[in-house]
């Protein structure tokens, strides 16, 4: 086993965040996206870094006529509602992604899938696993849709990312059944954990937040573990990509220190380092955004030269293990 660097992006637009910000707030950083996108993909090519996209799979459609047609028999039924993207489905979704570039992102998938990027997935309707309400069958049902939908741009999913890192373990054979080899876990530490503390959210994300600048956590390196009776791979998360934030500008030398020494304990130790983030959060201040991760590749780069450490992708490192 060499030291391996992995990168999944939860690819989403609005279907990620709709329950948490209104359109005509957030608007600017998913059009931002569509800039974004295409230097991103610039940048792993140049680096050649193969990423994972765990992908929505309502992102797949070219127009709401297709996706209405292609929607589950079964739908979440979440005890809030308001968690739903079925919730007043045809007033919010446009015709098409031209009119509509919020909800719709056919031609974005096709860039990645062209890009020579892993399509993973992100379930089709930005599924909670872990919400009341919802049942087993309804997330069978959503992940069917998904599948059926990826086959039609050729695409086999293999990875499998928890909208919200809701893992719910449970649910884990439902997506063995579905042919997926490998998922996005958590940290086994109280900051990450789904729901440790409830009540005190609040303070569980400024603790993430520091310690995405100074080391509250450990290095969070892994070797990944097979789950389910050895037919899946859990390969949990080291470190979410935050965007820049104006406020904290003076603090993005520790930002970036933090990373590269995760990225190195991983190189030196023989272990994994998993990145991860969201396109959307990257749609403004796109040049800062990227040339911060433009820094973070150039250590891989450099790690890769030293220490051999490689680059692959959730569903390459699910096959290096026999998945």
């Amino acid at each position: 086993m060499k030291g391996t660097f992995v990168f999944s992006l939860d690819f989403e637009l609005f279907w990620g965040v709709k329950d948490l910000v209104n359109l005509k707030v957030y608007r600017e950083n998913l059009l931002g996206v569509r800039i974004m996108l295409p230097q991103l993909l610039s940048l792993f090519n140049k680096y050649e870094i193969n990423a994972t996209f765990a992908t929505v799979g309502f992102l797949f459609f070219e127009n709401k006529e297709e996706l209405i047609a292609a929607l589950p028999q079964k739908k979440p039924s979440y005890k809030n509602k308001n968690l739903s993207p079925y919730l007043n489905f045809f007033e919010d979704v446009g015709q098409n992604e031209l009119g509509d570039p919020f909800h719709f992102g056919k031609s974005l998938v096709k860039q990645i899938i062209e890009s020579k990027q892993e399509i993973g997935s992100h379930s089709f309707c930005h599924y909670y696993c872990n919400e009341p309400g919802q049942t087993l069958e309804e997330f069978e049902s959503d992940i069917n849709q998904a599948v059926l939908i990826s086959k039609k741009f050729g695409q086999d999913l293999k990875s499998f990312v928890f909208p919200r890192n809701q893992v719910n373990e449970g649910y884990l054979n439902v997506l063995v059944k579905a042919g997926f080899t490998n998922y996005r876990g958590n940290l086994k530490h109280f900051m990450y954990e789904y729901d440790s503390f409830p009540k005190l959210r609040w303070l569980q994300r400024l603790i993430r937040i520091a310690d995405s600048y100074i080391n509250l956590s450990g290095y969070n390196n892994f070797l990944p573990q097979k789950t389910q009776s050895g037919k899946i791979l859990n390969i949990p998360a080291s470190r979410l990509l935050r965007p820049f934030n104006s406020r904290l500008s003076f603090l993005e030398w520790l930002r970036l220190r933090r990373i590269k020494l995760e990225m190195t304990f991983a190189a030196k130790t023989k272990t994994v380092y998993h990145l991860w983030g969201h396109p959307h959060n990257y749609g403004i201040n796109i040049e800062k955004n990227l040339a911060f991760l433009e820094e973070i590749l150039k250590h891989y780069s450099l790690l890769r030269n030293k220490y051999g450490f490689i680059n692959l992708s959730m569903k390459d490192l699910a096959k290096e293990y026999g998945l």
